[in-house]
């Protein structure tokens, strides 16, 4: 089960505060945030009301922050399913996990089978298995929305059901939608919210593309959206943190802010030489 913290808990609490409570992610996911929970915990607000994240992929941080009230949201509509299905019927998706086998053979049968043909239960299983026995872990499809990743050859379990019915819980009392970062934070936000923004980060060097692990990409033009909306929510009252690139173009988009920059390891790279970078945290309101 998830670790307490015992030396801060006490016997008449009637919840679990969110620095009592924490797990880590099921999922693993390009760009994820487990590496730099140690530096966002720092901007924390001490109080607030609702949580948000539109994009939120792996979900490190919204694990770790544990809040009573949160909206979590995504346009890949693989990840948003996979996350319902986990809060709504995860024994079921257990079940079925425990059928599958762990070789190549029964990968490709696995990643050639269409997901809209499955059901909400089969087609999370399904991204449940891929993700963790694929290369790198790296969720990414092609132009027709197909994933395209091949079998990664790691011996061992694929899946922890402890780790899942943790999650369950968790996602108990959070709002999970299918929608643009946009229409969510229009929707939702409200003065006193504390909003996480982890977009398709600002591509640095030669290979570097918009690829937002989806089939759909996420341009120049998406940035300067990103920053008018940020100005919006910190102008709303909200407390905002936002991580990116450390790449000119965004370094003076948000020059007005504070930022702070951390040096990242990219484990999704397969040569060794290029796994380091450097993230930053915009920290508004």
């Amino acid at each position: 089960m998830y670790k307490v913290e015992e030396s801060i808990m006490t016997v008449e609490e009637p919840w679990l505060l969110p620095e009592q409570v924490s797990i880590k992610p099921f999922l693993k996911w390009a760009g994820g945030k487990t590496q730099l929970l140690t530096e966002l915990r720092k901007y924390i607000p001490n109080d607030f009301n609702k949580y948000i994240e539109p994009f939120i992929g792996g979900g490190a941080f919204y694990f770790h922050l544990n809040h009573r009230e949160s909206i979590i949201a995504d346009l890949n509509y693989e990840l948003v399913l996979t996350y319902r299905t986990i809060k709504q019927s995860v024994n079921e998706v257990i079940g079925l996990l425990k059928t599958f086998k762990n070789e190549e053979g029964f990968y490709y049968e696995m990643r050639a089978k269409n997901p809209e043909n499955l059901s909400d239960i089969e087609r999370t299983a399904r991204l449940l298995y891929l993700n963790k026995t694929c290369f790198n872990g790296l969720y990414r499809v092609n132009k027709k929305g197909q994933f395209n990743v091949p079998y990664g050859k790691r011996s061992g379990n694929f899946f922890d059901s402890e780790v899942l019915r943790d999650a369950s819980e968790f996602l108990q009392n959070t709002k999970i939608e299918f929608a643009d970062y946009t229409d969510t934070l229009k929707k939702h936000a409200e003065k006193g919210d504390f909003i996480f923004l982890d977009p398709p980060y600002y591509p640095v060097g030669k290979y570097g593309d918009f690829k937002r692990y989806t089939k759909e990409f996420f341009y120049h033009e998406d940035q300067l959206a990103l920053k008018d909306e940020f100005d919006r929510l910190v102008n709303l009252g909200c407390h905002v943190l936002l991580t990116n690139s450390d790449h000119p173009v965004i370094m003076e988009l948000y020059k007005d802010y504070e930022i702070k920059t951390i040096e990242t390891k990219r484990m999704i790279n397969s040569d060794a030489k290029n796994r380091t970078g450097i993230d930053i945290i915009v920290i508004g309101g």
